[in-house]
């Protein structure tokens, strides 16, 4: 660390420090542009950067604007949003457990999501509500019906601790994936596919129907996470010295669970259920700028829409048949993994 001895020199440590965040968002936004233009170039037909931006302004023939408007836009969308509210989501459980191996999954969540998916396609239940929109509804209020299982389970009369809450998670989503497999084993083939497929995690069958859902309530987890970043900073550093210091860590703790279920219940219901992104992208960008939450945030907005974008567009494009992304990221994340746990942990936590 660099050392100061006076006041002139803490002003200039923080400008350097503050120049350096700005180019590292900065860059990351860039990233995520040039990551855009790529990925919607890229698919059966590969189209050149300029024709890109002419089809999406209606400035080439119709067969090309439709096939960049209603095919590969929203896919490319859905990507960005489900990375970067299941980013920012991984981010928030790490800070929030104080523990590495925290995800989006830790509560639960995605477990319960995918016990409503396999309802829904199973015995068609939400269906007259929902109609067609069945099987994403019914992922999306699981979500919430598994937060509130959890905390339920969780309460007690001294209150809600982080431990008790994460062992809480830990058991109802085991028994949310016990369901799965139940519904798996009594379902007709036709419905077995449908259930794995959806477990598997996929941007295949997205557009723009039934798509604003899915976009608002990831926003709305991504805005209310991001407005705690100064709370967990504190808090991962400390809960009992976050509420010497003023934090409510009660209300801390109540904002980012969910906040985080409407990101997953958001993702879930867009593109199934998809691991490893929240483990990755906030550990490889507190491995290039550290602990901060305040750069944390953006960088994981913008690095995990980005990052989820080209895994889904290097799974579209590298094999034959569209391949699932969820398979894709938790190929590459596993061996990511075990090297943050063999050689960085020490580096990123400590």
């Amino acid at each position: 660390m660099t050392e100061v001895s006076d006041y002139d020199g803490l002003l200039e440590l923080k400008r350097k420090n503050a120049r350096k965040s700005l180019i590292a968002v900065v860059g990351t936004v860039v990233f995520l542009f040039v990551s855009f233009v790529a990925c919607m170039s890229v698919g059966n037909y590969v189209m050149p950067f300029d024709e890109v931006f002419l089809s999406l302004f209606g400035q080439t023939d119709s067969a090309s604007v439709y096939m960049m408007r209603n095919i590969r836009l929203p896919r490319v969308i859905a990507a960005a949003l489900v990375g970067a509210g299941l980013s920012i989501a991984g981010l928030a459980m790490q800070s929030l457990f104080k523990n590495p191996m925290a995800s989006p999954s830790v509560l639960g969540i995605s477990s319960g999501a995918a016990f409503g998916a396999s309802i829904a396609l199973s015995f068609g239940i939400g269906s007259v509500i929902f109609g067609r929109f069945n099987v994403s509804m019914m992922a999306f209020l699981m979500c919430f019906v598994t937060m509130a299982l959890v905390y339920l389970i969780a309460r007690s009369k001294y209150g809600i601790s982080t431990v008790t809450l994460l062992l809480a998670g830990v058991a109802v989503g085991a028994f949310f994936n016990g369901l799965v497999s139940l519904m798996q084993y009594i379902a007709d083939e036709d419905t077995l596919s449908s259930i794995v497929y959806w477990t598997m995690g996929s941007f295949n069958k997205v557009t723009w129907d039934g798509f604003t859902r899915s976009a608002i309530s990831i926003i709305i987890g991504v805005l209310s996470l991001s407005f705690i970043y100064r709370e967990l900073n504190l808090i991962s550093a400390g809960e009992e010295q976050a509420a010497n210091l003023g934090v409510n860590v009660k209300l801390i703790r109540i904002v980012a669970i969910v906040g985080t279920s409407f990101c997953v219940a958001g993702a879930v219901s867009l593109a199934g259920t998809i691991g490893f992104v929240g483990l990755i992208v906030p550990h490889i960008f507190r491995m290039m700028v550290g602990p901060n939450h305040k750069l944390l945030i953006p960088m994981c907005i913008f690095g995990g829409a980005a990052f989820l974008m080209i895994m889904d567009t290097i799974a579209k494009a590298a094999f034959v048949s569209s391949f699932p992304v969820g398979i894709f990221t938790s190929l590459l994340g596993a061996p990511f993994f075990i090297y943050v746990l063999k050689k960085r942990k020490k580096e990123i936590w400590e």
